[in-house]
C-alpha cells in the first residue's frame, strides 16, 4: 500500500497530466528515436512503455528510428570500411545491404517487439512498404579551392525524401496500430536509399500535419552560450541563434529539420534529452518538460 505522501505525489502527477491528455487525445505525435536513447535496456523499456501509454490514453504516436551506431558496428565486424563526406556515410551497394539489414531488420524489429511486449500493437515498416517513403539520391556539393563551380560528390545510396505515403500510416493509426518506421526510401527506379532519420521524422510529421515532432537526442536541449537550456522559442528566434553562432555544428541539421516541420504546418517541435528515463512522457504530460520547444507563433 502507498504511503500518504506517495499517494499525494501520484495524485499530483495525474492531476498535472490530465489537461495534457485531454489536449492531445486524438492528435498525432511523431517521435524520432535513436542514438543514446537506445543504449541501455532501461532506456529502451522506458521508451516502449511511454509509447504504449500514449496510445492507451488516446494519443497517436508514430515512431521513426535511426541506428547509425548499430550500422557502424556491423560494418566493422564485416570488415567494410566506413567513409564519411560532409558528415554523411558514403553508401555503396554493399553498405546499403548492411543498412537495410540493420535498420529494416534488427533495429526495427527490436523496437516493435519491445512495444508489443509492453502491451502495444506496433507494426514495423521501411519506406519500401507500399511506397511509404519515395526518395531520390541526395546530391552533395563541396566548394573546392581552384574550382569555379562547386564539386558534385556521389555518396551512393544516400537519399532525400520526395513524398510520404500518408494513406498507409493513417490506415494503421486508425486501426490502433503504432507504426515504427525505418528511414529507408525507395527511388522511382526501385533503388533503396539510406535517409537521415531526423529528416524522415520531420517529413512524416509535416505530411501528417502532426501536433508535435519530437527529436530525441543526447543533450539536454538547445543551449545558449552560457550553457543554459533554451525553450519556448519561435522560428524567428531560432534563426537569430543560428545567425549569431549559438547554434552550430552537429546541432544545425537537427534544428533545421525542426524548423522545416514547424514552418510546414506541424504545431511544435521539441528537442528532447533521450538519456532521461520517460523523457517522452515528461515532455508531453508535465508543465516544465525536459527539452527545447520550437513553435511558429509570432512574438507579441
Amino acid at each position: 500500500m502507498l504511503s500518504r505522501d506517495a499517494a499525494t505525489q501520484v495524485s499530483r502527477v495525474l492531476t498535472e497530466a490530465l489537461p495534457y491528455i485531454q489536449r492531445f487525445t486524438g492528435k498525432t505525435i511523431v517521435i524520432k528515436y535513436g542514438g543514446n536513447a537506445m543504449e541501455s535496456d532501461e532506456l529502451k523499456n522506458s521508451f516502449a512503455r511511454d509509447i504504449v501509454l500514449m496510445k492507451t490514453v488516446g494519443i497517436n504516436p508514430v515512431v521513426v528510428h535511426g541506428g547509425g551506431p548499430q550500422i557502424g558496428d556491423l560494418l566493422k565486424r564485416l570488415n567494410i570500411e566506413s567513409q564519411f563526406i560532409e558528415g554523411m556515410r558514403v553508401t555503396d551497394t554493399q553498405t546499403m545491404d548492411v543498412v537495410e539489414m540493420v535498420l529494416g531488420g534488427l533495429v526495427n524489429k527490436d523496437i516493435v517487439n519491445l512495444i508489443n511486449q509492453h502491451g502495444g500493437s506496433a507494426i514495423g515498416l521501411t519506406g519500401k512498404d507500399a511506397g511509404l517513403i519515395k526518395a531520390r539520391q541526395l546530391k552533395v556539393t563541396r566548394n573546392t579551392p581552384g574550382m569555379d563551380k562547386p564539386e558534385i560528390i556521389d555518396i551512393g545510396h544516400v537519399g532525400e525524401v520526395v513524398e510520404i505515403n500518408t494513406k498507409l500510416i493513417n490506415s494503421l493509426v486508425c486501426d490502433d496500430y503504432i507504426p515504427v518506421i525505418a528511414p529507408i526510401g525507395v527511388g522511382s527506379d526501385g533503388a533503396s536509399y539510406n535517409i537521415n532519420a531526423d529528416l524522415v521524422a520531420g517529413k512524416v510529421a509535416e505530411a501528417l500535419q502532426a501536433e508535435k515532432l519530437m527529436l530525441l537526442t543526447n543533450i539536454a536541449g538547445l543551449m545558449d552560450k552560457a550553457g543554459n537550456v533554451l525553450t519556448g522559442l519561435t522560428t524567428a528566434q531560432v534563426d537569430a541563434l543560428i545567425a549569431d553562432g549559438t547554434i552550430y555544428g552537429g546541432m544545425l541539421p537537427k534544428i533545421r529539420c525542426a524548423l522545416d516541420a514547424v514552418q510546414g504546418g506541424v504545431s511544435s517541435a521539441i528537442i528532447v534529452d533521450g538519456r532521461v528515463p520517460n523523457a517522452v512522457l515528461l515532455e508531453i504530460f508535465t508543465d516544465t518538460g525536459v527539452g527545447t520547444l520550437i513553435t511558429n507563433q509570432k512574438q507579441d
